[in-house]
């Protein structure tokens, strides 16, 4: 019989352990066309999601659920909010008239 789990921890902290699932969700979005997706974005998309959670422990199958269940378009979404708030964004279009 196989023991489940009880372990909690930090949010951040579970990284090393869901790394799996995040080559998982990583290799879906590739397939979908999103071939420069990368775990650690997902990752951070994820801890930016869950900033806002009252939960300060988390168990692994929650962890594994976020990154399983984030959808395409919320991590899209996510990335464009990010590209729009980076404080360097606007550095892009100096350079080119350059």
């Amino acid at each position: 019989m196989c023991e489940a789990s009880s372990e909690t921890m930090v949010l951040e902290d579970w990284f090393p352990k869901v790394l799996p699932a995040l080559v998982s969700k990583k290799e879906e979005m590739h397939f979908m066309g999103y071939e420069s997706v990368t775990e650690e974005e997902i990752w951070k998309c994820i801890l930016s999601r869950t900033k806002k959670t009252k939960d300060e422990e988390w168990m692994i199958h929650q962890v594994v659920n976020k990154i399983l269940t984030l959808s395409t378009n919320d991590f899209m979404n996510w990335l464009t909010i990010q590209a729009v708030t980076d404080d360097n964004w606007y550095e892009l279009d100096t350079l080119k008239e350059n």
